[in-house]
C-alpha cells in the first residue's frame, strides 16, 4: 500500500497542515490531517522540532524508508536542492541558507531523495491540475487570492510560481488591486466606512448598491489582469483559489462579460479542492508519473 502513498504538507508563515494521500485515487486519506500553528520567528530547533512533530504523526505507523513527502513552501526557496532563501520577510530568518530537506531527513530518518519541494502557489494548482477543477487541461493559470495575491502557471502538467504580485498594473502592482486591502479601500473611498474584509462586503451586497459596485469593478480589474496572460500563454481555464474565491459569485458576471467583450471565453472556475489543493499537489511530486513537478 506505502507506494501509492504520499504524505502532502503545507507550510506557511503560521501553520503546517500535513496530510496523506492516496497517488491512485488521488485523493486525501480519511481522517490524516494533521495541523499546528507555527511561530516562523523561533530557531531553527524549535521550528524542525515541531513540523516533525506533526509528519510523525501524520504519517502515522508507515516505515520510515517508504515514507515518501511533498511539501508546498512559500518562496523564495531552492525546491529543487531544499535549500531555504527567505531572508527580507517576517518568517523563518532562522532557516536562511538552511538545507531543509537534509535537516528533515535526518531528523525523520527517512530517504533525502523521498523528499520534494514545489512552491506554494504552484503546489495549489498542482493539485487542481493532479485532482482536481483542471484536470486534463493542457495550459493552466492559478490565482490565489486573498490578503496577498499568489499565482501560477501549469503547462504540460509542471506548476511553477508565475510570480505576477508585483506586475504592473492600473497605477501600482497586481497586489494593489487584486487583494483583500483593495477591497476594504474601495470600499472606504465610496462610502466613508471602513469593512473588516471581503465577507462582510458579500453580506452586504444584495441591499448595498456601493457593494455591488466595488464587486464590479474588483471583476473588471480582473479581467484586465487576466487577458494579456490568457492570450500570451494560450491558457485554457482559470482556477481561482483563496478566500476573495468565496465572492465568486459577487464579481464573476463583470470579470465574465468584460473577458468576453475581448474575445476571450476561457473557463473560470473556482478551486475544487480548497485548501487541500496545496496537500494534494506536494503529495503528488512524489507520483512516479508526476516526478519532474518539483522544480
Amino acid at each position: 500500500m506505502e507506494k501509492s502513498v504520499a504524505l502532502g504538507v503545507d507550510i506557511g508563515g503560521s501553520h503546517i497542515t500535513a496530510a496523506l494521500v492516496d497517488l491512485e485515487t488521488r485523493t486525501l486519506i480519511k481522517n490524516s490531517i494533521r495541523r499546528s500553528a507555527i511561530n516562523a520567528q523561533e530557531s531553527k530547533e524549535v521550528i524542525f522540532a515541531a513540523w516533525c512533530k506533526i509528519i510523525d504523526d501524520a504519517f502515522d505507523g508507515i516505515p520510515n524508508n517508504v515514507r515518501h513527502l511533498g511539501i508546498a513552501m512559500p518562496g523564495p526557496f531552492d525546491y529543487e536542492k531544499g535549500i531555504s532563501l527567505i531572508k527580507d520577510q517576517d518568517k523563518f530568518k532562522s532557516l536562511y541558507k538552511v538545507n531543509v530537506k537534509e535537516e528533515l531527513a535526518s531528523r525523520l530518518k527517512m530517504p533525502a531523495e523521498n523528499i520534494h519541494f514545489i512552491n506554494d502557489a504552484a503546489g495549489f494548482l498542482q493539485g487542481e491540475v493532479f485532482a482536481g477543477a483542471a484536470k486534463g487541461n493542457a495550459h493552466v493559470l492559478g490565482l490565489t487570492l486573498g490578503t496577498g495575491l499568489g499565482s501560477s502557471l501549469c503547462i504540460d502538467d509542471k506548476a511553477i510560481d508565475a510570480d505576477l504580485w508585483n506586475s504592473p498594473f492600473i497605477e501600482g502592482i497586481a497586489e494593489d488591486y487584486l487583494s483583500t486591502r483593495w477591497f476594504v479601500k474601495r470600499y472606504q473611498q465610496l462610502s466613508g466606512k471602513t469593512l473588516d474584509g471581503v465577507k462582510e462586503l458579500v453580506s452586504i451586497v444584495n441591499v448595498d448598491h456601493l457593494s455591488t459596485r466595488v464587486f464590479m469593478e474588483f471583476g473588471y480589474n480582473l479581467a484586465q489582469f487576466l487577458i494579456p496572460i490568457i492570450k500570451k500563454s494560450k491558457i485554457d481555464i482559470v482556477i481561482i483559489g483563496g478566500n476573495i474565491a468565496q465572492a465568486f459569485d459577487a464579481f464573476a458576471p463583470e470579470l465574465i462579460a468584460t473577458l468576453k467583450g475581448n474575445g476571450i471565453n476561457t473557463p473560470i472556475k473556482i478551486s475544487e479542492l480548497k485548501e487541500h489543493a496545496a496537500l494534494i499537489g506536494a503529495a503528488s511530486c512524489s507520483d512516479v508519473s508526476f516526478k519532474s513537478i518539483a522544480s
